[in-house]
């Protein structure tokens, strides 16, 4: 059973403002209705019920009012409402039963008005004294010696609490940073304890909410935030321009402030849950992300069973994400890797228990055998195939491995869709397979043919999805940056020239699922990335918001495989448009299902042979627009040459 932490005390001090009431507006208030004693007491005894009764159903006793707001005392007022219409409707039916003194309209309202001012009186003071009591001036001990004599001993220090939490400033004073600062005072397990807000509005400055004084983003703000005793700064302001963002939190994490954020919910949490977290800092080097899915794509996956392969990885997991608010009939997680596809089971088990069916299986997808239980077990009527290796280097010394998970995985689970009768078959691509000029992209490349030209002969809805570069992936630049920055520099880059189109990861994933739902087959869809960005521009802004100094950029020169200059995924001249106006599809002729044969013969041929470079010659005759970087770096230097003369 519940249990219910009833204020005795508080009932019993608004007791004693009705009796006091009572005695004024019933017994010694005169008028032309002189009421009797036995009247009085009857009246009394109708407005006591009346209103304790609506006071415990309507659980005022159970609110903690030491950081009551404006919601406690709405809540209040309707419910001594409620109390009044009551003691209205006995008061009119009484005397239809039982012989009674009848009492105006106007005592009645009385009665109820000052029963309530005495009650929020009682708490506004309560509620004062419990904020201001301090032991530093004559007045606040005086206050404090009322919380002892009224409120017991639970809290002779009034600050004790709030001594061992952390004290925050708040940037946002308007409904998300109100919201947040709610929800901290009103929970007295949280770690956090609100000082002040900021904000950069004039109208608001000076002001206060829930006795947080609003003070305005000026040069005096640091100032008043030291007296304060702010430790941290938390932005929850969700409609601050990224340019007013960055100059705020170079401001404060140079004064020495950590700054953390308020996530109201966001796409990212697993159940759009709200809370605290640490401040990414690529949250400040880019545009705003994207939101992409709609109301739409959510009910195209409901009540789907959906397989993701390489559910553990950075996109897979957040598709797992995603897809759990969708509410779907099952999502089975594969992955070869246990760790990761066992950290998003065990988070989303928390965040939905057991509204989401969820399944894990342990598989890689270049074991058919495996894959083929997966299938026949789940029925799965959705596969989105995101497992891939991808870290390029790796690729090219690995020509052989790269070829069997990528090319041959995917091969492998478009037949099994064809065999298990799956509806829908969608494929997580890159930006690297266009004009690839590393084994990791020409395997992607591959890819999408395969998926391009089963949309031609399957029965299933085939498409594939290609973006670029996802902040805070695994072995993505602005982990690595982090950590070199942490560790006291250097940065190392490996050619300061590189640039790369970026989005996030929930980005990403949502782009992957809006897609997918609007496949109609074959499909290659691109994104609008918007603009590029200079790699070294990235480490520099990185090194900038840390307000760590003293790093260095070291330049390691290419890695094995590497562009300068990724391709422009998105030429809308050249692309045809769909109902979002940030997706495309790119023209892209399948291939027939021979052609395709004859191209995957090829590359098993060389498999076979166990020779790296027989490989690396197969892909590019399979793949006619794989080229070495050093071809396709020398002419971005002679296009990047000739921009340059042209701007003179």
């Amino acid at each position: 059973m519940k249990k219910r932490n009833f204020r005795w005390q508080l009932a019993l001090y608004d007791l004693l403002v009705l009796l006091a009431v009572d005695l004024l507006l019933l017994v010694f208030y005169r008028s032309n209705e002189e009421l009797s004693l036995g009247a009085c007491l009857m009246h009394g005894s109708i407005s006591f019920v009346c209103i304790f009764a609506a006071r415990i159903l309507g659980s005022i006793y159970q609110q903690i009012w030491r950081y009551g707001g404006i919601q406690c005392y709405i809540r209040l007022l309707l419910v001594d409402a409620v109390a009044f219409a009551a003691t209205l409707a006995i008061e009119l039916t009484l005397p239809l039963f039982v012989p009674i003194e009848k009492v105006t309209f106007s005592r009645l309202l009385s009665i109820a008005s000052m029963n309530l001012l005495g009650a929020l009186a009682i708490r506004m003071i309560y509620r004062y004294c419990f904020k201001c009591g301090t032991a530093d001036t004559t007045y606040g001990k005086f206050l404090r010696l009322l919380l002892r004599i009224f409120a017991g001993d639970e809290l002779i220090h009034p600050n004790r609490e709030a001594a061992h939490k952390i004290k925050i400033a708040i940037i946002g004073a308007g409904r998300v940073g109100v919201t947040l600062a709610e929800e901290l005072l009103s929970n007295p397990a949280s770690n956090f304890l609100p000082r002040c807000f900021i904000d950069v509005s004039q109208e608001k400055a000076g002001r206060e909410i829930h006795g947080l004084p609003v003070l305005l983003e000026d040069d005096t703000t640091l100032d008043a935030l030291r007296s304060h005793e702010v430790q941290e700064v938390v932005f929850a302001i969700p409609n601050l321009s990224d340019e007013k963002k960055r100059e705020l939190y170079a401001a404060y994490s140079d004064a020495g402030y950590k700054i953390k954020v308020y996530d109201y919910p966001m796409m990212q949490t697993a159940g759009g849950k709200r809370y605290v977290r640490d401040f990414d800092i690529e949250e400040l080097l880019f545009r705003k992300p994207i939101v992409i899915a709609d109301e739409k794509t959510g009910a195209f996956y409901r009540d789907k069973v959906i397989l993701i392969t390489g559910g553990g990885g950075s996109i897979g997991s957040e598709l797992c994400r995603q897809l759990a608010k969708m509410e779907p009939k099952q999502i089975i997680i594969l992955d070869i890797y246990e760790n990761g596809a066992y950290d998003i089971q065990q988070e989303l088990k928390i965040a939905y228990g057991s509204k989401l069916d969820l399944q894990l299986e342990i598989c890689s997808v270049t074991h058919r055998k495996s894959l083929e239980r997966v299938f026949s077990t789940y029925h799965p009527q959705i596969v989105i195939h995101a497992a891939a290796h991808k870290h390029v280097p790796l690729m090219e010394k690995n020509c052989i491995e790269a070829v069997y998970n990528n090319v041959f995985g995917t091969k492998t689970l478009v037949e099994l869709c064809e065999e298990h009768a799956v509806e829908r078959f969608m494929m997580v691509s890159t930006d690297k397979a266009v004009n690839p000029t590393n084994v990791m992209g020409a395997t992607k490349r591959m890819c999408e043919m395969i998926v391009g030209s089963a949309g031609v002969w399957g029965t299933a809805c085939y498409s594939a999805t290609r973006f670029g570069n996802v902040l805070g992936s695994a072995g993505s630049v602005i982990p690595l940056f982090k950590r070199q920055i942490a560790s006291g520099g250097p940065i190392t880059l490996t050619d300061r020239r590189i640039i790369r189109y970026f989005m996030t990861i929930p980005e990403a994933s949502q782009l992957v699922l809006e897609s997918g739902a609007m496949a109609k087959n074959g499909e290659l869809f691109v994104l609008d990335m918007g603009q590029p960005v200079k790699i070294l521009d990235l480490a520099q802004s990185m090194i900038r918001l840390s307000g760590v100094g003293g790093i260095e950029i070291v330049e390691t020169g290419l890695r094995p495989g590497e562009k300068l200059y990724e391709e422009l995924l998105v030429k809308t001249e050249d692309l045809d448009k769909t109902d979002n106006s940030l997706i495309f599809v790119e023209k892209d002729t399948p291939l027939p299902k021979e052609e395709l044969e004859r191209r995957l013969a090829i590359l098993e041929k060389a498999c076979a042979t166990g020779d790296d470079e027989a490989v690396r010659r197969a892909l590019k005759q399979v793949v006619p627009t794989y080229r070495s970087p050093e071809e396709v770096n020398a002419n971005a230097d002679q296009a990047a040459e000739m921009r340059e003369m042209a701007t003179v």
